[in-house]
């Protein structure tokens, strides 16, 4: 599959590219944006992913979240997905609601139509953009790391679990812990899906957990001024989850801290560092 370069910045040495590529998975244009540190003009690079949360494009993360200086220091390739499938035909939510349809992917192959056809992310981060950026960039496909935010924290940590082995390290900021007890999970998977929860388990991370999935370890931050916090995210389940199952989870309630870009901006350096450390990134030098 050929890359087409939206855009392109000189950034912290690197460069901040925008990509945009036919998907066999969504059967639509994709955008991605990566990050490209220094390093990988010397060899390739490792990666983290960063998935977004509802509503956002590659573009949230990569212009808000502050992460290409640090990337640049630790030597860390960052790609940086959109959240859904997008274009003509592509289905939305026929009354406009922001938290199903455009924007609000959910991390899942939906088995329901009309969305079936599109909306197919889960194939689409798991399968066929780590290939297709493990072919066509300075990536060292055999070190990665992802953290996500939000919906996108529940697309990393549900990912991870559901490939053992295949991240070096997880972390996540604000995630919907448990999508089948909270209202914007029970709509996605209720309208992607259908009514059979057993369906709705590979999705939830508490579900996979109580289910024997396991990871090395966990680090998330949450919020405690986040608006969401009681009704969608329940970090305490997770926390209840991982305790049962013996997973190691750093759970940092930041205080005062809400559910934006400037939590995640404020934090990002630990959690790139976090990723480097497992993931031995080549630092600069």
């Amino acid at each position: 599959m050929a890359l087409e370069i939206v855009s392109r910045a000189r950034c912290f040495g690197g460069s901040q590219f925008v990509y945009r590529h036919a998907s066999t998975a969504t059967g639509t244009s994709m955008r991605f944006s990566a990050f490209v540190p220094p390093q990988a003009e010397r060899a390739k690079v490792p990666v983290v992913w960063f998935l977004s949360g509802l509503t956002c494009t590659e573009e949230n993360f990569t212009v808000k979240a502050g992460a290409q200086r640090m990337a640049a220091e630790l030597g860390l390739m960052v790609i940086a997905p959109d959240t859904s499938p997008r274009g003509d035909g592509v289905p939305d939510d026929p009354e406009g609601a922001y938290d199903f349809g455009l924007g609000a992917g959910f991390y899942l192959d939906a088995t329901l139509d009309p969305w079936a056809r599109h909306y197919r992310m889960r194939a689409y981060i798991e399968q066929e953009l780590p290939a297709l950026v493990a072919a066509t960039l300075p990536a060292d496909a055999g070190r990665q790391s992802i953290m996500g935010h939000s919906m996108g924290g529940h697309g990393a940590i549900t990912i991870a679990l559901r490939n053992p082995g295949r991240f070096a390290s997880v972390s996540a900021f604000a995630p919907i812990c448990a999508p089948t007890r909270c209202p914007w999970g029970k709509k996605a998977l209720l309208g992607y899906l259908g009514a059979d929860r057993a369906l709705w388990r590979q999705y939830d991370s508490c579900a996979l957990i109580e289910d024997g999935k396991r990871l090395p370890g966990l680090l998330v931050d949450q919020g405690t001024a986040d608006s969401f916090l009681n009704e969608q995210l329940h970090p305490e389940l997770l926390e209840a989850a991982c305790a049962a199952a013996g997973i190691p989870l750093t759970l940092r309630r930041q205080e005062g801290y809400d559910h934006s870009y400037f939590f995640i901006e404020t934090f990002m350096e630990d959690h790139l560092r976090h990723h480097a450390a497992a993931l031995g990134a080549p630092v600069r030098g």
